[in-house]
């Protein structure tokens, strides 16, 4: 069984949020239930990541209400993630449940996860699966030799509206923050200050 990391760097990077995405359930301050992954195992570890690239908020999300985090990772900035050790196929399921479908077997994300092939090469490794919001792969780099992925939406900071997130997707935000960095209040607010100014 073949892992890899799945990079957050919005609600996600909050544990309990993503549990709800694996076990199924709605997170805190959410208005819609995840069915969860067909693997429920919890992740293996979860690591800091420090991400070369700019987050930014866009579009209006049905789960919270306001903008969701994006990650441009050719525009120079900082991002703050957090790693999780995945299967593969926890990763499809993830990457399903972030567009509002349903896990299902024969995920082709599954299968580009498990085959740097099939990854378009060049810069960030990136991979558009498809038009929708989370359907753009990038591979962010490798930790313990094992891929770094992350998903996003396949334009860029500077190509879409921004828009301001509800204050329970920063709350969880701030959580995953807290947990996996171990950052105060006055550390998590300074980095909400540089990653919303555009908002």
């Amino acid at each position: 069984m073949s892992h890899v990391w799945y990079v957050s760097y919005g609600s996600n990077m909050s544990a309990a949020r993503l549990g709800c995405y694996l076990e199924g359930g709605c997170p805190p301050g959410g208005s819609r239930h995840n069915p969860g992954a067909r693997d429920r195992t919890p992740p293996t570890r979860s690591v800091p990541v420090d991400l070369p690239g700019t987050t930014y908020f866009a579009g209006e999300s049905p789960q919270w209400g306001g903008g969701v985090a994006f990650y441009d990772h050719e525009t120079p900035g900082f991002t703050a993630a957090r790693g999780y050790l995945l299967t593969a196929g926890q990763l499809a399921d993830v990457a399903a449940q972030e567009m509002y479908r349903v896990p299902a077997p024969d995920d082709p994300v599954e299968q580009i996860a498990l085959d740097r092939s099939l990854r378009s090469p060049g810069a960030g490794l990136r991979h558009e699966l498809g038009p929708g919001r989370y359907e753009t792969l990038v591979e962010v780099g490798r930790y313990d030799g094992v891929p770094l992925l992350t998903f996003t939406a396949p334009h860029g900071a500077e190509h879409v509206e921004h828009t301001r997130p509800a204050p329970a997707y920063l709350e969880a935000m701030a959580t995953g923050l807290r947990e996996a960095r171990g950052w105060d209040e006055e550390q998590v607010a300074a980095y909400f200050a540089a990653v919303l100014r555009a908002a």
